[in-house]
């Protein structure tokens, strides 16, 4: 994969995406779906699905495409490949709480090198440039050329009181119980993939998730996470996190800054 073309490919279509997203979000009401697992879909993941699936597809044919609304690629296999949840935080988007999240990454035997995430409502866009870095880009998000950019790194952190990130949607007991093993400073809440830039920006230190994730919801904030010098680790063995697995299902898994001391 040459780098220099894919990023500014992938940042074009999820501010692209974003604006069709805004359009339903912004209009009059709009119906809300039931899929075969009872999660809620919009007419707003399905446009924003469709314009970046087009746009990959046509900039990279040989690529294998994995994406949410998709269920005929769920049965694919593949190593590397690009992952696309178009809408990363539908709950959060119909109860207009606006955290949610464009997400689009490239996985590469198994590691997710390169992603963005891009939360249009808070007009936040996140993602690796070509060398792996991370940056936050600030400005008027034009297309076709990127704006000022911060380099994201993750802090350093202070294990006798730790800034921890937790879902707003998805949060129970286990969590809860899980959080208190370690000494926290503060916590706070976030929807969708913006747990993983929280900790990227140095504002959080430690994000666990207890419960059922996919492949699509954390590859692109992964990867972010990731070119800030971050760690996604399985909540089993703390192991990396691996993709391209059957289902494309997740085990429990922690996202983390360097330093921290993780508790069993």
């Amino acid at each position: 994969m040459n780098f220099d073309v894919l990023i500014p490919v992938i940042r074009r279509l999820a501010l692209e995406a974003g604006d069709r997203i805004l359009e339903v979000y912004h209009g009059p009401d709009f119906d809300v779906k039931s899929k075969s697992d009872a999660s809620p879909v919009t007419e707003a993941d399905e446009a924003a699905d469709a314009l970046i699936s087009a746009g990959l597809r046509a900039a990279f044919p040989d690529v294998t495409l994995i994406t949410e609304e998709q269920a005929d690629s769920h049965a694919l296999t593949a190593s590397t490949f690009l992952i696309v949840d178009p809408l990363d935080g539908t709950k959060e988007f119909v109860q207009r709480r606006g955290d949610f999240t464009v997400n689009i990454a490239y996985v590469e035997n198994g590691v997710p090198l390169r992603g963005v995430v891009y939360a249009p409502d808070k007009g936040r866009l996140f993602y690796t440039q070509a060398d792996g870095s991370s940056v936050e880009e600030t400005g008027a998000f034009d297309k076709a050329i990127a704006g000022p950019v911060t380099p994201l790194r993750v802090s350093t952190p202070d294990n006798a009181a730790l800034m921890v990130v937790a879902s707003k949607s998805h949060r129970d007991a286990a969590t809860d119980e899980y959080i208190g093993k370690y000494a926290v400073k503060d916590m706070t809440s976030a929807g969708s993939s913006l747990k993983f830039c929280l900790i990227a920006t140095g504002e959080a230190d430690l994000y666990p998730r207890l419960g059922r994730t996919m492949e699509w919801d954390t590859a692109a904030g992964d990867a972010v996470l990731r070119g800030a010098g971050g760690h996604v680790v399985r909540f089993d063995d703390h192991s990396p996190l691996a993709y391209g697995k059957a289902g494309w299902d997740n085990p429990f898994f922690i996202a983390l800054t360097a330093g921290v001391e993780l508790k069993k």
